[in-house]
């Protein structure tokens, strides 16, 4: 069920605090939100996208103050929350020793990743419930990340007991996480906020890490935002049986293709991917296809998390 409005946000907070699931719009992607406290209901944030508990989540707050309750800010990481907060940006930083949070939102880590959705009906929900929520991308574990209620519903169906409705997603592609320990600043995932941006606002390249097989980090793992048919990336074309996501003027006159962003502009670029790669998969479904061939884009700006999201969508499955 979709509602909006206030009397939806007063449901919904009603269903979080009893320990159930409820989707959120975000600037990002749509997540899959639970009481962070409550080890009952981020269990079940596990089982309905069927995600491994060594997976790390996102825990979603108001604003600095309210996260400070969960984890400790070095001078660096209250500059950064100052600087981007609300926005698309995610900070693993130190899980406070008393910190009431479910085990199982660190996934056994000493750290949380931490960040605050810069989207009114995001915001509305975690102070009408007051608790931080846990909330990843809301379908299941592995596929290609939701941006519209409809994509919700297509992949969770009757695993969350409340859709809220909140448009489309501006930025349509997840989070940057960041890892900020001290004064040192660590790459986890490119995301929505550009790593020259980060980099220009403290001065100094980020340190990167390689994928592991114990995530620091949600988005990590090697196979993610896959849809059902195979990516071949680089493609200047499509072969017989593909479909075609173009770029800029890399692009196929075809009703089975479709283009991120035909000036090539990296931030449409960004909030079409997951919702072009929806369409797509479903074409290829329609038509019997065997894939879909992807046109290059650019390894700069939000260029590097387009790509990131791309190379993980055409890993092995299982990877």
């Amino acid at each position: 069920m979709t509602e909006a409005g206030a009397k939806a946000i007063a449901r919904a907070a009603e269903i979080i605090r009893s320990g159930r699931l409820v989707a959120v719009p975000t600037e990002t992607v749509y997540g899959l939100a639970a009481d962070a406290t409550n080890d009952d209901a981020v269990a079940r944030i596990f089982e309905a996208k069927s995600r491994p508990q060594f997976n790390p989540l996102i825990i979603h707050i108001a604003g600095a103050e309210m996260a400070k309750r969960y984890v400790d800010f070095s001078l660096l990481a209250s500059k950064l929350a100052d600087k981007f907060w609300p926005g698309p940006l995610t900070m693993v930083l130190p899980k406070r020793e008393d910190s009431p949070l479910s085990l199982l939102v660190s996934a056994g880590l000493d750290s949380i990743a931490v960040r605050a959705p810069d989207h009114d009906t995001a915001q509305a929900l975690i102070k009408a419930v007051d608790r931080p929520l846990a909330a990843p991308s809301a379908n299941r574990s592995g596929s290609i990340s939701p941006t519209t209620t409809e994509h919700v519903r297509h992949s969770l169906g009757d695993s969350v007991d409340l859709i809220l409705e909140g448009g489309a997603c501006s930025v349509g592609i997840e989070s940057s996480i960041v890892k900020v320990d001290g004064d040192a600043v660590t790459m986890l995932r490119p995301g929505g906020l550009a790593r020259e941006v980060i980099e220009e606002f403290i001065g100094r390249p980020l340190a990167d890490v390689p994928p592991s097989q114990s995530p620091q980090a949600p988005g990590m793992l090697a196979s993610h935002y896959a849809p059902r048919a195979k990516l071949r990336l680089n493609a200047s074309a499509p072969q017989e049986g593909e479909a075609f996501l173009g770029f800029g003027a890399v692009a196929a006159n075809s009703p089975l293709a479709l283009n991120l962003s035909a000036s090539g502009d990296l931030r449409e670029a960004a909030a079409n991917l997951f919702k072009h790669l929806h369409a797509l998969d479903r074409i290829a479904a329609t038509h019997g296809l065997k894939g879909i061939a992807v046109a290059p884009v650019p390894m700069e700006g939000l260029g590097e998390a387009i790509n990131d999201r791309l190379m993980r969508a055409a890993a092995p499955r299982g990877a």
